[in-house]
């Protein structure tokens, strides 16, 4: 029987190359975003190609119909999942005092409450099979105190970390997947300026799905992509805090118009 694998945000950019890497590893996919179309296309470019069963599942995940629609989908044990790819999320451009609070509090929602909803769903049918995994995707930026969106990345990474303590009896593998800047639609989307960004700083979503799945076989906690990258998180785990606070409140500039 395959293993069948749950992808959040999974029309695009990541979740897209999360989709295709497990497909060609013979997965069946149940593919979880808002924009129907895309999954479509994604489900038949996938079939076509690697012979997957994609199940389709639109869902806004900041809408509580919607989530819990996706929770009962994963404690579904008649139709098991295997697998959870937490990956849905987005930013906003500009640092926390200069946004909506509304802003902040739906990229809260759906970085920490939705992955923790969603795995909770989950949990129990692992147990029992005593089998599975979950991959939460965090972000180099939860290493250092880069806003509100590093503090829920580093949510990610420690919920993770433990979460793999609590399951590695039951044989549940779960995975912190920490990337950098990568090749996505993400930043157009929350409108952040990345073109000062030198291109060796760029990795391509296949390149870090792929060292995901590599981590993922070897049972490690954290995936991080690029020796540059690894070589970052080496470092600023081991700098102090507030020298790194101070260094990154530089680069952190109030939106134009905006009193500093």
């Amino acid at each position: 029987m395959p293993t069948t694998v749950l992808i959040t945000g999974a029309s695009a950019g990541l979740g897209a190359a999360f989709a295709r890497a497990f497909a060609a590893k013979g997965c069946d996919l149940v593919l979880v975003a808002r924009d129907k179309d895309r999954l479509e296309a994604l489900a038949a470019e996938l079939a076509r190609e690697s012979g997957s069963t994609c199940e389709v599942l639109p869902a806004d995940l900041l809408d509580p119909g919607a989530l819990a629609t996706v929770a009962d989908r994963l404690a579904d044990t008649a139709r098991p999942v295997d697998v959870l790819v937490n990956n849905a999320g987005f930013g906003l451009p500009a640092p926390y005092p200069y946004n909506p609070l509304e802003d902040e509090e739906r990229m809260l929602d759906l970085l920490v409450k939705v992955p923790l909803r969603l795995t909770h769903a989950l949990l129990p049918g692992l147990r029992e099979r005593r089998r599975g995994a979950v991959l939460n995707v965090s972000s180099v930026a939860g290493l250092l105190p880069t806003g509100t969106y590093g503090a829920a990345k580093a949510w990610i990474t420690a919920f993770s970390e433990s979460l793999r303590v609590d399951m590695e009896p039951y044989g549940v593998r779960v995975l912190a997947v920490v990337p950098g800047f990568t090749r996505t639609e993400f930043q157009e989307r929350a409108g952040m300026d990345v073109s000062a960004l030198r291109d060796a700083v760029w990795l391509e979503p296949e390149a870090v799905v792929a060292k995901a799945l590599r981590d993922l076989a070897r049972r490690r906690p954290i995936s991080v992509t690029g020796r540059h990258y690894r070589a970052y998180a080496f470092a600023v785990r081991h700098l102090p805090r507030t020298f790194v606070a101070r260094r990154m409140a530089r680069d952190r500039r109030p939106p134009a118009g905006r009193p500093a």
